[in-house]
């Protein structure tokens, strides 16, 4: 028996996990999603992730009918449904069935699907010996067009310079705002580290303030680093003694040159080696069990 999906409140098999062609999420991009892991029964972050689900929600006038309360319940439930100790969870909110046209009033029911699998973003080779990335020409939306902080379904903008670093011969791209400084890659959020400070992009530039990216800060700030929040150039990433990403699925994975130019010495760092070791552990303490 495979993997079932929930979808507003039943479940269905993979095959049979269907959503309405005149659903907004597929004809608009018109949602919200929230991606979350768990680690041996534990779902990590899960209340934080469903805060920002809400929030995110809010943002675009998405009633959802479930509390927060009971969409915990209802991921906690399909993990076990599904008899899955460690899994990615896909959490997406649709504005639901409406007609052809934009109009969100014709929507009259939010959608709420819950997928729960497996992932490997990256293989394990590059979490030993780190990743190579390219900058790419596509901006990262301005945050006066469509926030960052609202995950929404539409991922048009981050898909395409993904597209552009793969032409390139890449697994992933780094993406600038429309005035040139460092935004985010395209799923995750990127730091540096440089003379023991550890620099990531402020949020106002137009970046998801990830919440993979806040537990890392609250790590180091507990082991006494420097932790800033400043705007950073394509020359601070080349010159940086170290570089990682963070992201749900990717977790942290060292980045070790971009642009051809090598970081620090082209091996993942002891800081950012350190790091993903805290990381590890707060995955098996941080969350809710089931």
């Amino acid at each position: 028996m495979g993997l079932k999906v929930y979808i507003n409140g039943g479940y269905f098999e993979k095959d049979e996990a269907k959503i309405s062609v005149f659903d907004h999420g597929l004809l608009y991009g018109d949602g919200v999603f929230e991606g979350i892991r768990s680690y041996d029964r534990l779902v990590f972050k899960l209340e934080e992730h469903v805060d920002r689900l809400y929030e995110s929600s809010q943002g675009i006038m998405l009633n959802i009918s479930l509390s927060k309360k009971d969409m915990i319940k209802a991921v906690v439930e399909t993990l076990r449904f599904n008899k899955l100790d460690n899994a990615y969870i896909r959490l997406v909110v649709t504005r639901g069935i409406g007609d052809l046209g934009l109009d969100p009033r014709k929507c009259k029911f939010a959608s709420i699907i819950i997928i729960t699998d497996n992932i490997k973003l990256y293989p394990e080779k590059l979490y030993k010996e780190g990743l190579s990335i390219i900058t790419v020409p596509t901006p990262r939306n301005i945050p006066e067009a469509l926030n960052p902080q609202i995950k929404s379904l539409n991922y048009l903008n981050n898909i395409l310079a993904k597209i552009e670093a793969i032409n390139s011969g890449y697994e992933e791209a780094l993406m600038f705002t429309a005035h040139g400084c460092v935004a985010e890659c395209t799923g995750d959020n990127i730091f540096i580290v440089k003379n023991n400070n550890l620099i990531t992009p402020p949020a106002y530039l137009g970046i998801l303030k990830g919440i993979t990216r806040a537990c890392v800060m609250d790590i180091a700030k507990k082991k006494d680093m420097a932790v800033k929040e400043e705007v950073i150039t394509r020359h601070n990433i080349f010159t940086a003694d170290e570089c990682f990403l963070t992201g749900t699925a990717a977790e942290i994975i060292p980045v070790v040159c971009v642009d051809k130019r090598i970081i620090g010495d082209g091996k993942p760092g002891k800081i950012t080696l350190n790091l993903m070791k805290e990381f590890r552990k707060a995955t098996k303490t941080d969350g809710i069990k089931y």
